[in-house]
């Protein structure tokens, strides 16, 4: 019998079946849209370095054939067969893809799923709907992946940018079309201008072709599997009813009578017109109009309440519309906030892994692997020393990461070869790739004789933390700030401790208590960022 997966839940190939000969099968469609699945034979840095593995319709196999695309069949959209002990020492590492091939997003897919059969039975299944995804264009179905022994793992994490941004995470090159020749003529200038059509990036027909009937699955494959049932089709609605206004009336030629109006007596007078900032009587026959704001009499309905808004709110009603604000959001991009307390982070955009603080992790969907991130000896002593000691962990591996703590609002900070100076406190995660150290505020009467900070360099991200929503300064000559609420600045300012203690004046019971400030100097450009809160 065949295992469910979800998304994430991953196998050695070896508790599934004895088999090195497989079959995987995938099915996904929706109303109009058309897909294009691959395979990429990645290498142990997860690259595509070698292009005669990736797989797909242009490319049908490998060199050396142990990866092969099937085609449609037994109720699948696309198939391969993979034989894995004939697949060379270099590939580590079988990534199968789904993209979109013209308009549309991941979130309009139906019911779908990605197989592996052996010996003519499946032995794993992981399925999936369009609910998962949001604006997606290329998803990540399911990986073969050698780690002593070929495992599988089921995936299902989307790219915004459809195959371009597939191919970048895989360390390919997207080729450049070549733009179409110019029109000969012009067309007239009241003539509309000729509609011209990208190619699509596959080449695939404008029109689908006519669907074929199953045809029986190779030996080593798929069983028979009986033909899906077609797509729902998208319900039609009717156009809406417009009424038209009325038409104001046209007054009577000079000498003959006015046409009454609806509900007014032949011979009668018009009603005269209501004093300024009042309502006019209603027509003879008809119910007195109500006041403003209130409703006319008998329009309630029976048994409503009272003082309750009717009727089905704009956005909908049911769980799904109330659940709609608060999705997750993929961007593509490694560090995304999902809203003001919370960041996540895709740790298959970029290779190097990612140090958060202790504890910070709420949430993470696929494989990743978390670590606990030594100092060392020196840095404990430092770290202790200084009060900029930092219990870090290190995220690793294919998946996504939420992080917060304690409801701060967290802000990524992008370094390019620049840098910043945070205070530890203040710092949530940053990319492994940044270097980071310990930098002395030097500073006259203040306790410890000196300020300390942590200053980060290089290219990559810092999360940094505030309470509350901050605010960017420029350094200027006359630009001070409390020590206890700067967050960060700009590495390039100058710093200098602006210290106000004055024994007599901590003596009197008036005393301000702002006895220690930060002075910056430098450059237009620098700046500092302040939280409005007293650490």
């Amino acid at each position: 019998m065949a295992r469910e997966f979800q998304r994430g839940h991953k196998a050695k190939i070896s508790d599934l079946t004895a088999g090195t000969d497989l079959y995987v099968g995938v099915q996904i469609a929706a109303p109009g849209l058309t897909f294009d699945i691959s395979c990429f034979g990645l290498d142990a840095n997860e690259q595509l370095s070698d292009d005669r593995y990736f797989i797909f319709f242009n490319q049908p196999k490998s060199p050396e054939e142990s990866i092969q695309l099937l085609g449609a069949q037994s109720g699948d959209t696309e198939s391969f067969r993979v034989t894995l002990d004939r697949i060379p020492a270099a590939i580590q590492k079988l990534s199968f893809t789904a993209t979109l091939d013209g308009a549309g997003q991941m979130s309009q897919i139906g019911p779908g799923y990605i197989r592996i059969v052996a010996g003519g039975e499946e032995v794993v299944r992981y399925a999936f709907t369009g609910s998962e995804f949001t604006t997606e264009r290329a998803v990540m179905l399911g990986d073969f992946y050698l780690k002593d022994v070929w495992r599988f793992a089921a995936v299902g994490q989307g790219f915004d940018g459809g195959l371009d941004a597939l191919l970048k995470n895989f360390g390919g090159e997207v080729a450049e079309e070549e733009a179409p020749p110019a029109p000969a003529a012009a067309a007239p200038g009241f003539a509309p201008p000729a509609q011209a059509t990208a190619p699509p990036a596959f080449g695939a027909p404008a029109a689908p072709s006519a669907p074929q009937a199953p045809q029986p699955a190779p030996s080593f494959g798929a069983p028979s599997a009986p033909t899906p049932p077609p797509a729902p089709q998208q319900p039609v609605h009717t156009a809406p009813t417009i009424a038209a206004p009325l038409a104001p009336q046209a007054p009577s030629p000079y000498g003959q009578p006015q046409q009454p109006q609806f509900g007014q007596v032949p011979g009668q007078a018009a009603p005269p017109a209501a004093p300024f900032g009042q309502q006019a009587p209603a027509p003879y026959g008809q119910p007195a109009p109500a006041p403003y704001g209130q409703q006319p009499p008998g329009s309630m309905t029976p048994g409503a309440p009272q003082g309750v808004p009717q009727g089905v709110p704009a956005t909908g009603a049911g769980l799904q519309a109330a659940l709609q604000p608060y999705k997750e959001t993929a961007t593509g991009q490694r560090w995304t906030p999902q809203n003001q307390q919370l960041m996540r982070v895709d740790l298959t955009m970029g290779g190097a892994g990612v140090l958060a603080r202790q504890g910070s992790m709420v949430m993470y969907q696929g494989k990743v692997d978390f670590g606990y991130k030594s100092a060392g000896f020196v840095g404990r002593a430092v770290g202790n020393a200084t009060g900029q000691e930092m219990q870090l962990m290190r995220c690793t591996g294919r998946g996504q990461v939420f992080l917060a703590e304690e409801g701060s609002h967290l802000h990524p900070v992008e370094l390019q070869g620049d840098g910043i100076c945070v205070s530890a406190e203040n710092v949530l995660a940053f990319d492994e790739s940044l270097q980071y150290e310990v930098r002395r505020v030097e500073g006259h009467g203040i306790p410890g004789g000196a300020l300390f900070t942590m200053l980060f360099q290089g290219t990559g991200t810092v999360v940094v933390k505030t309470h509350g929503t901050p605010v960017v300064l420029p350094v200027t000559p006359t630009t001070f700030a409390d020590c206890n609420a700067v967050v960060a600045w700009s590495a390039a300012s100058q710093v200098i401790v602006s210290s106000q203690v004055r024994l007599r004046r901590n003596a009197y019971p008036g005393h301000s208590g702002e006895t220690v400030n930060l002075q910056f100097r430098g450059a237009p450009g620098n700046f500092i960022v302040v939280q409005p809160y007293e650490v």
